[in-house]
């Protein structure tokens, strides 16, 4: 046999060495629950390689054994698979674990490295990966529940195309990074021939360049030193106007200051006020508390008076009833002796009749005469005879009366003392509803109190917690305020319109109205996606951001007729109609550029405007780029060797013209054009300051239940003494319920006792009633006993005297003397009655308990008096607190309208520091606009001087020699070597200085031109007044109006822009000579490039068809041969006498060209069923389908032997037998080796090893048993 046995140290619960085995064939593990069974499984899966985890531990440490009691161990555990070859020769195959929890892999003893050890499990067919050699416990109901791609992955571990997955992988990665080489290298070969054409073609302009860059600097000149001269003239008259303004802001500021004085005094006043009613609000807090702290005794008082109202009630009767008894005491006593006499009197009556009927009685007996004496002596000798015989009977009857008046006198007794113990259970039960009541009055009232308390204390807690949140809040909004206040001062002026603005924008408004077509500013129609956009999307839209936006040309012409009749001011109309916009090729051929670099967009696309207007948005930006800095435009507008005609925009507001031309920084009606897109922004920030600060006025204030308004802390101090008083209430109401409840508990105590006697009673009753008449019986019976006795006697002599009948005599006198001695004994009775009676009431006291009740009515009575003086006490409290508390509410009332006065003072001096800061924001406005107005005239200025210094104008200057004006136009005009050299001879001068381009593209964004002390605006002042306007012609020096000096300024562009358009138009290349020789030197090593490209691909498709095809064609082969043995194993397990053709399962790929990239389906359709998913099968049929496909699986890569863990748990009998018959017809091919607790498949086996569990030292022994010798044995049998 391929295992011959096991041999297992200290692993878990195998204590010791043991040696299990020898397997054979077929051999099935057997044994109960918690045996160990599994652990010889996890032994087994720990030798061939499985990891610790997959053995119910965590780490290696945790498969040694551990004797009970120890919690750690220095036991080594180890374990040992012998296996034997075809040959005979046996190998050992091993694991051990240290007592440190350190694994080590041995063959034959010998440690070997893992590698080692799986290349040796392999080479016997045990795939440790695979894992075709067991089937844990619940990996066949996995098996059925695996998806389509886990599936794919069992197959790939199985057939072995796992190995190539990563070689596969790095195939597809080599094979499109070739592929990508090469259109790479393709698309740049292609772009250097565009690119030496291009530069072929630019190497004839640059001559035509430099001409009309001479002719351009002498108009630039002539335009540049008009700008200069009135912006000059016009900076001198603003500062004489801003001088006049802030002598005004110092007379509006001291006014300011007084008003200003006058509310802080006022608010001073309002804040006392404002105490006031804070500090009468707590005293009627308090007050209220008082009131409420006062119930809570009062309560209890009245409770207490109640109590003793009662309780004297009741003793006032007691005393009433007991001297009533006193009064008539002798009158009761006189008449038991009256009657004590009468029965005496009856009782000597009584004797003499019975005399006189024991004389007549002979006669009456039917003798003939009346006995003698002597007989009459006789007959008394004879019933003393009789009495002698019948005194034993008689006895007994005297003896059974006795008993029988006995138990009467018990009978009347018991009677009473039920008749008392039924009144007392009737008046404890009336205690009780009283008690029940009043508990149930303090139970309500403690509900009522409990629920005023929770709703006080929560109501506290909410006013803490919204007086916590409006402290949080009014820091957030302090904050929130601050900040808005901050934007909004920086904001302030820059928001400032001239007076023009002012008079186009109401003019736009009117334009509106008239006109329907006019649908605004294209300012106000569009804005940029983002806010960093604002000065790019500005700069590249440039006057044309200010363009009023037509749907027609003739609306166009019809506005601008109305601004002329109007004198309003002059604008830019833009009809839809009519605009020209770039072609739509070029757009999207810079769209398709820009989308390949994140530094680059189009204008259009970063401005977000309706639909309607983006024909005016196209018009006034174009195609302008916006780059995200200025390297990024020198680079798309100059790099690659192929110059784009594109105007470019950074972020800054820096300018790269399509003509090559750069301007650095940004004018200051940029900077407002591009601050206008924030004036939404800030209309919403003064409307959420107005909002907050509302929200702040309020937070503090508080609506009560009653409709009024109070602060948090007055209400918070309301609450704390509404809670006290609350809890105080609640205290005395407890302990007066718990005085109540005990009192119940004592008087149904007393219910259940009284009703216990009571039914002692009765049954004690019951059984006296039911003796007495049984005495009764029995004394009738002695009765007749004593007759005949007597009889015995009489008879004799009633012959002897002829007296026929002595029960005749006896009748007449012994009912006499029965009558006698009834009567007799009745008065006796009545005697001792009436003896017994009289003895009592001679013996009654009544003087101890009236004395007794009546100290205690004294004593109830003055503690009475004592609450009630109480009572009284905490009304009058009361009465004095309350009438203090509607003093305090007048004094309330009238301190609230006192600061209503004072607040009022408060609004009225607000009002007057409004109207002071109100006109002095109005001057300071004014100096605002003034300022702005100068602030734009140096910026311009500093504008122009810029302008003029980045597009190199040459201005004259004061004292400058024609050899240094000749110096700066060779500068101006030269390349490049001729200005190193230039710069190399003599250092600039300050006049050389004022025409050369400055060193930094954004120099206005540092520069405050507010500041009349700022270096740079200085500096602008002596720049511009060492410029030398005398050469300037004398038309010029003139001030002109505002329609001449724009039509100066449009000639002036006109010129400029007619000769910049040439320029742009020609768009030269300077250095276009080198570039075209380097362009032929790229192309020629870009088709190399090329060529080895396309080689490498070609290699890498190669190498990637080969590994694709050696992996699908292992996965193939394996997927086959399981298919088709999944198909026989699984018909086989279901065939029966009842389906002899069994049922069918299969398996489908859902790829077939590479079916390791997509799934796998698992089918089975039982005998005699339709077809339906796995899911839908019962747990045997996905059981028996389950293992039809792992003994598929092992006959694919089959593993000498097979292990198995209880894979007939959710089987059937029927399928138990059919599975177990399978594997023995298979056992002669493969060893299996199962762990089963069912008897139909052990006892079909070849060999069992049982496994029990040794209680004494907590661990696993085992049993083995040869069942081959039985089966040579059964046929001898």
């Amino acid at each position: 046999m391929p295992v011959t046995h096991l041999e297992l140290l200290n692993f878990k619960s195998y204590s010791g060495l043991q040696r299990i085995g020898p397997f054979k064939s077929f051999t099935c593990v057997i044994g109960p629950n918690g045996s160990g069974k599994s652990n010889l499984m996890d032994a087994i899966s720990f030798i061939l390689g499985v990891n610790s985890r997959d053995l119910r531990s965590s780490q290696l440490r945790d498969l040694i054994f551990r004797p009970p009691g120890e919690t750690a161990t220095r036991l080594k555990a180890s374990a040992t698979l012998v296996y034997q070859k075809e040959t005979g020769e046996e190998i050992r195959f091993g694991r051990t674990i240290s007592s440190s929890g350190v694994g080590e892999y041995n063959i034959d003893g010998r440690p070997v490295p893992f590698k080692k050890y799986e290349e040796s499990l392999n080479d016997i067919g045990v795939l440790i990966k695979a894992r075709n050699f067991l089937v844990f416990q619940g990996d066949v109901e996995s098996i059925a529940r695996k998806t389509p791609k886990e599936f794919v992955t069992l197959f790939e571990n199985i057939s072995g195309s796992a190995e190539l997955a990563q070689e596969y992988e790095n195939a597809i990665k080599v094979k499109e990074e070739a592929e990508a080489a090469t259109i790479f290298a393709f698309n740049k070969q292609k772009g250097y021939k565009s690119e030496r054409k291009v530069l072929r073609e630019q190497k004839e302009e640059a001559e035509k360049f430099h001409n009309k860059l001479r002719e351009k600097g002498a108009i630039q000149t002539e335009f540049f030193l008009w700008q200069l001269f009135h912006i000059n003239e016009d900076i001198g008259e603003k500062e004489e106007i801003i001088t006049n303004l802030k002598e005004d802001l110092e007379d509006e500021l001291s006014k300011e200051k007084e008003a200003g004085d006058a509310l802080k005094t006022a608010k001073k006043s309002a804040s006392a006020a404002r105490r006031n009613v804070n500090r009468i609000e707590k005293e009627r807090v308090a007050l209220s508390a008082a009131i409420e702290s006062l119930q809570p005794p009062l309560i209890k008082i009245r409770e207490e008076i109640k109590s003793l109202s009662r309780k004297l009630k009741s003793d006032d009767t007691a005393l009433t009833k007991l001297q009533k008894e006193e009064d008539t005491h002798q009158e009761k006593l006189k008449k038991i002796e009256d009657e004590i006499a009468r029965a005496e009197s009856q009782e000597g009556d009584l004797e003499n009749d019975y005399e006189n009927i024991k004389r007549s009685g002979g006669e009456s007996a039917g003798g003939t005469t009346a006995l003698t004496e002597e007989q009459e002596e006789l007959l008394e000798e004879v019933r003393e005879a009789a009495a002698v015989a019948s005194a034993k009977p008689r006895a007994a009857l005297s003896k059974l009366n006795h008993q029988l008046d006995t138990a009467r006198a018990k009978a009347a007794a018991t009677n009473t003392n039920l008749s008392d113990a039924t009144k007392r259970v009737t008046d404890a039960r009336k205690n009780i509803d009283e008690l029940k009541q009043r508990n149930t009055t303090l139970t309500e009232s403690l509900t009522k109190t409990n629920e005023d308390l929770k709703k006080s204390e929560e109501e506290f807690e909410k006013v803490q917690a919204s007086n916590l949140r409006s402290q949080n809040r009014r820091a957030e909004l302090d904050a929130e305020l601050e900040r808005i206040s901050n934007i909004l001062r920086e904001a302030r002026d820059d928001r400032r319109k001239n007076k023009d603005e002012e008079r186009l924008l109401s003019a736009l408004s009117s334009l509106k109205r008239h006109f329907p077509g006019v649908q605004g500013r294209l300012v106000d129609l569009c804005r940029p996606v983002q806010r960093r956009f604002n000065l790019s999307v500005t700069v590249a839209a440039g006057r044309d951001m200010d363009a009023i936006v037509v749907d027609t040309k003739q609306t166009g012409f019809e506005c601008i007729q109305y601004l002329r009749e109007q004198r309003v001011g002059v604008a830019t109309f833009l009809p839809l109609d009519s605009i020209q916009i770039p072609p739509q090729s070029t757009t999207e051929r810079l769209r398709a550029k820009c989308e390949r670099d994140p530094r680059y967009r189009l204008a259009q696309d970063v401005i977000s405007c309706e639909e309607g207007v983006k024909k005016a948005v196209s018009y006034a930006v174009g195609n302008t780029v916006i780059c995200d800095d200025l390297e990024g435009a020198r680079e798309l507008c100059f790099g690659g060797g192929r110059r784009e005609r594109v105007k470019a925009v950074t972020i800054g507001g820096a300018v790269i013209s399509m003509a090559g031309t750069m301007t650095g920084g940004i004018t200051s009606d940029d900077s407002g054009r591009a601050r206008r897109f924030d004036e939404r922004e800030i209309q919403r920030l003064q409307s959420q300051r107005e909002t907050l600060q509302t929200e702040r006025a309020n937070l503090d204030s508080l609506t009560t239940s009653s409709g009024g308004t109070l602060s948090h802390s007055a209400r918070l101090e309301e609450l704390r003494n509404t809670v006290g008083n609350l809890r105080s209430r609640k205290e005395y109401t407890q302990s007066d319920i718990k005085y109540t409840e005990s009192k119940l508990k004592e008087m149904q105590n007393a219910v259940k006792t009284s009703q216990k006697r009571k039914k002692e009673l009765e049954t004690q009753l019951q059984k006296l009633e039911r003796q007495i008449e049984n005495l009764v019986t029995e004394r009738d019976s002695a009765i007749q006993t004593v007759r005949e006795v007597e009889e015995e006697h009489y008879g004799p002599f009633r012959e002897e005297t002829g007296l026929r009948d002595i029960h005749a005599y006896e009748e007449v006198v012994g009912r006499a003397r029965d009558e006698f001695m009834k009567k007799r004994r009745k008065i006796r009775e009545v005697l001792a009655k009436l003896n017994a009676q009289k003895s009592y009431e001679d013996g009654r006291d009544f003087k101890g308990p009236v004395a007794k009740i009546e100290s205690r009515l004294h004593d109830r009575q003055a503690k009475l008096n004592d609450v009630k003086l109480r009572e009284e006490e905490t009304l009058r409290k009361e009465a004095d607190v309350r009438e203090k508390l509607e003093g305090k509410q007048t004094d309330m009332e009238q301190a609230v309208e006192e600061e209503k006065e004072k607040e009022a003072v408060v609004s009225l001096s607000q009002k007057e520091l409004g109207e002071r800061i109100e006109e002095r924001n109005r001057v300071n406005k004014d100096i605002t606009v003034e300022e702005s107005t100068l602030e734009k005239l140096r910026q311009k200025l500093h504008e122009t001087l810029q302008k003029a210094r980045v597009e190199e104008v040459e201005l004259p200057l004061v004292g400058e020699t024609p050899r240094s004006k000749r110096r700066s136009r060779s500068r101006g005009t030269g390349d490049d070597e001729s200005d190193e050299g230039i710069e190399e001879e003599s250092p600039p001068s300050e006049e050389q200085k004022l025409s050369a381009p400055s060193s930094t593209q954004d120099s206005n964004i540092s520069t405050h031109f507010s500041q009349t002390d700022d270096q740079k605006v200085a500096k602008d002042r002596r720049d511009a007044s060492r410029i030398d306007f005398t050469n300037m012609k004398s038309k010029y020096k003139h001030r002109l109006k505002d329609r001449d000096e724009k039509k100066v300024r449009s000639d002036f562009e006109q010129q400029i822009n007619a000769i910049s358009a040439e320029i742009e138009k020609m768009t030269p290349n300077m250095k276009a000579n080198e570039q075209f020789d380097a362009a032929n030197q790229r192309l020629k090593d870009s088709g190399h490039d090329f060529d080895n490209a396309k080689a490498r691909a070609q290699k890498a498709v190669a190498d990637y068809n080969r590994v694709k095809t050696l992996r699908a064609n292992r996965f193939k082969h394996a997927f086959e041969h399981i298919d088709d043995a999944l198909k026989t194993i699984y018909k086989d397990m279901t065939k029966s006498s009842k389906h002899p053709l069994g049922g069918n399962a299969y398996l489908s790929l859902d790829d077939a060209e590479e079916p390791y990239r997509a799934g796998m389906k698992f089918n089975a359709m039982p005998p005699m069923k339709r077809f339906r998913d796995m899911e839908q099968l019962s747990g045997g049929e996905k059981t028996v389908a389950a293992l039809a496909l792992l003994f598929a699986i092992h006959s694919f890569r089959p593993a000498p032997f097979f292990v198995m863990d209880e894979v007939d748990a959710a089987l059937d009998n029927v399928n138990v037998l059919k599975v177990c018959n399978y594997i023995k017809q298979r056992s002669g091919d493969f060893q299996c080796i199962v762990i089963s607790l069912k008897d139909m498949f052990y006892e079909r086996s070849r060999s069992l090893v049982g496994i029990c569990r040794d209680v004494a030292t907590n661990s696993s022994r085992t049993l083995t048993l040869d069942l081959t010798r039985f089966e040579e044995a059964e046929p001898n049998q």
